[in-house]
């Protein structure tokens, strides 16, 4: 057997074996699986269907007319009014798109502070360094959440907007327990005479399912990832006012991306129709209380759950009550059978490798069949694990930090009691099958 080939076998037993909870991964179906495998990624595509600059597209134009007009039927949008490109490979090169189309460069766009939950994409930057490209070609402004409550603030968003005067106002992150007010969003940018970026790459699948509010009626222009709430291949979307598609495709393409991912696009419109089933809708609900749950259980632990619960599939838990690091119990947790990732937290006083906050989802977890019961008996191994590592406590001077990583994860590898217990989550998790796999 090719090396690589063991490899994924052996990932395959890590998924069942595991408890997937970062909130951005998730299982795609066993259809959406083989249409991604399928000889569709044999087809060089440039270009869009039926105006393309190769040979052999009949097939190639079906599936991505196909995906597109499934994608707008997932959220419920006329194509008169709204037009949508599937091409883009990722969720950070459709804002790239985005951005390229929509804007001069030195425009002003403001987005929602990374730390505090934002996302890259958005033009992150640090104080006197250009981190991202965003942040190189463009004049980038942040707003952040409420310091005492840790939600937005809309009327703090509307005084920055109105002395920054930005050209584009985007909303959505990576770590934003609650729903957001996609009106209010609106009307603050319309107010500045600024365009309205809905970045939807997290709630995408829960919107369509109607579990959340949409953007589609206030925003000008969203985007979303295919692969987290929406359950299909790695992949992203761009819907925008039919007015702006012109610009919006040809920033794609040819502006950023050569060749679509044919292979990708046909699951995204697997995905897409599966969305669209009594049975994903139930599955999103789903979601959201599964995650409700475990803020619930945390918050009776003792631990300090950012905003005080969740609207949506994530729960970010800052830890720094317990004086610990999200670093040290996201390695505890992995070693016990559980997969979370260690984040920033609002106003963190960690940094970003070595954070102060956990961030835990219910996507995956639900794609397995696990309800709210089983909810409980996970959050009682996570807090059990917060427990067992209390006194580990990462030394702030850089060298005494360097030596107890080292010591740390020597040890956790030799730990009886996560060993005891990633043995048992094991026997646990394989009751619950893994979709597609």
């Amino acid at each position: 057997m090719d090396k690589i080939l063991e490899i994924i076998k052996q990932e395959k037993q890590r998924q069942t074996d595991q408890l997937q909870m970062i909130p951005s991964e998730n299982y795609a179906s066993a259809k959406v699986m083989k249409a991604v495998g399928s000889c569709l990624m044999n087809k060089y595509a440039e270009g869009y269907p039926k105006r393309r600059y190769y040979q052999g597209n009949v097939n190639v134009d079906k599936v991505e007319s196909l995906a597109r007009k499934r994608v707008l039927q997932a959220f419920g949008l006329n194509g008169k009014q709204w037009g949508v490109n599937v091409q883009p490979h990722s969720g950070c090169e459709a804002n790239v798109a985005v951005y390229n189309a929509m804007l001069k460069i030195g425009d002003r766009i403001m987005g929602m502070y990374l730390p505090d939950g934002g996302h890259l994409s958005h033009g992150w930057q640090m104080p006197g360094r250009k981190v991202t490209l965003v942040s190189k070609i463009f004049k980038v402004k942040f707003y952040h959440v409420n310091r005492q409550s840790r939600v937005f603030d809309y009327d703090q968003i509307e005084k920055q907007v109105r002395k920054f005067r930005p050209k584009m106002i985007i909303s959505g992150g990576t770590a934003v327990p609650r729903d957001i007010d996609h009106q209010r969003m609106s009307q603050i940018a319309k107010e500045a005479k600024a365009l309205y970026l809905a970045d939807m790459a997290h709630e995408a699948g829960l919107i369509a399912a109607g579990v959340l509010n949409s953007p589609f009626p206030y925003a000008d222009v969203v985007t979303f990832t295919t692969h987290k709430t929406f359950r299909g291949p790695r992949g992203a979307v761009i819907i925008g006012k039919k007015k702006y598609m012109d610009r919006l495709n040809f920033s794609v393409f040819p502006g950023l991306q050569g060749g679509p991912h044919i292979h990708s696009i046909a699951g995204i419109a697997v995905a897409a129709k599966e969305v669209q089933t009594k049975a994903f809708k139930d599955y999103a609900k789903q979601v959201i209380k599964n995650a409700q749950v475990l803020a619930e259980e945390f918050k009776q632990a003792g631990l300090d759950v950012v905003s005080g619960g969740t609207d949506k599939h994530l729960v970010l838990v800052d830890l720094r009550k317990q004086s610990l690091s999200g670093w040290v119990v996201a390695w505890a947790l992995e070693k016990a059978g559980i997969i979370v990732n260690r984040n920033t937290v609002p106003y963190d006083t960690g940094s970003p490798y070595y954070p102060s906050g956990l961030r835990l989802g219910t996507p995956a977890l639900t794609s397995r069949g696990m309800k709210e019961k089983e909810m409980g008996q996970i959050a009682e191994w996570i807090n059990a694990v917060v427990e067992h590592v209390k006194d580990e406590k990462l030394p702030k001077d850089p060298a005494a930090r360097r030596k107890f990583v080292k010591s740390f994860r020597r040890r956790i590898v030799k730990d009886e009691f996560l060993r005891k217990m990633r043995v048992e989550i094991a026997d646990f998790s394989k009751k619950y099958p893994v979709p597609g796999v």
